[in-house]
């Protein structure tokens, strides 16, 4: 039986874009137990070859969705300004962390300007806009000068509760399984190859949520990249939680042919549970590769996850059809 307590811990360690040393420090020393040699990119991603002279790079990355500390409105409230694509609507009602530069932790809870019922008859109506919406911080303060003096300020870093639970029908239910259900299946390939001296290295972006995680850093000799990422279950598509989603084409254009044929082809061989679906509003790490000019082939896969960018959920058999899936992939090099 698979253990997913690497998950449950990466997924409680705050790690925003922009905001991953932690995380990143944890996946190095995951690494280093299961006997590897990672190592930091200069931009502060994760790479481990699995061999020598990897031929195939297998990413997902370890940012997440956040906030940062845009203001301090004359109240004693945060204003705030997204970090990647959060959805305001799903964030309204979170519990949240507020990180300082000094390393200082306080909490706080996203919330719509005067947000009682009991005040506020029209408050279904209005927009959640980062103008109708602000932080309350659990402090005593009811002025600007009260927060400035405990030492919050802009760009100060906006945390939100991953809420992470795992039960026992197979589903996981967590904040950020978009993507750290796609790291979780690295380290599961880090276990299952350890000592095989496979051409493959393991790569945790840390910068995909706002675009640009996956465009450099990877190892010289790289042919083709497998992109590990949640996949996409809503009216437009047909993923599912307990499948693995294989992407034809997202926002940026299709992913390649013959990587595609191959992963369908294994899929149907070893009947592992798959869906094949086009993204409307998406983008990846290998999306960010293909706009750097790398020359290499790009496929994505991943678990399907549901609410995404919001109170996401997975379940256990597409994560392990995932893993099944990159062995499978593996294995045909």
């Amino acid at each position: 039986m698979t253990d997913y307590s690497t998950l449950k811990d990466l997924i409680n360690i705050d790690s925003p874009s922009g905001y991953t040393h932690d995380a990143c420090d944890y996946i190095v020393n995951t690494l280093v137990a299961e006997g590897l040699a990672p190592e930091i990119t200069v931009k502060g991603a994760v790479r481990c070859s699995l061999g020598e002279k990897p031929k195939l790079a297998i990413a997902a990355h370890v940012d997440t969705l956040g906030a940062i500390v845009s203001g301090v409105n004359q109240d004693g409230t945060l204003m705030f300004s997204p970090i990647g694509g959060l959805s305001l609507t799903g964030a309204e009602g979170e519990y949240v962390r507020i990180r300082t530069l000094e390393g200082k932790i306080f909490t706080g809870t996203i919330l719509l300007n005067d947000p009682s019922s009991h005040t506020n008859n029209g408050r279904e109506a209005t927009a959640r806009t980062l103008k109708s919406m602000h932080v309350r911080l659990d402090e005593e303060v009811s002025s600007k000068s009260d927060v400035e003096s405990l030492g919050i300020c802009i760009g100060d870093i906006i945390c939100l509760y991953p809420n992470y639970e795992e039960l026992p029908s197979g589903f996981i239910k967590s904040r950020f399984m978009d993507n750290k259900a796609g790291c979780f299946v690295l380290f599961e390939l880090a276990k299952h190859l350890k000592g095989q001296d496979v051409p493959v290295e393991i790569f945790f972006s840390n910068y995909e949520e706002v675009g640009h995680g996956g465009a450099c850093g990877y190892s010289e000799g790289i042919e083709e990249l497998l992109v590990i990422d949640m996949g996409v279950l809503g009216d437009a598509c047909e993923g599912i939680e307990t499948a693995c989603s294989i992407c034809v084409k997202d926002s940026t254009g299709p992913y390649d042919y013959k990587m595609r044929k191959t992963l369908v082809e294994l899929a149907r061989k070893n009947s592992i549970s798959y869906k094949q679906d086009v993204y409307p509003f998406y983008g990846s790490d290998g999306s960010a590769a293909r706009n750097a000019g790398n020359d290499f082939r790009v496929g994505l896969i991943g678990p399907g996850v549901a609410s995404s960018h919001s109170s996401e959920r997975t379940h256990k058999k597409g994560v392990e059809a995932t893993i099944e899936l990159c062995l499978a992939y593996i294995a045909q090099l």
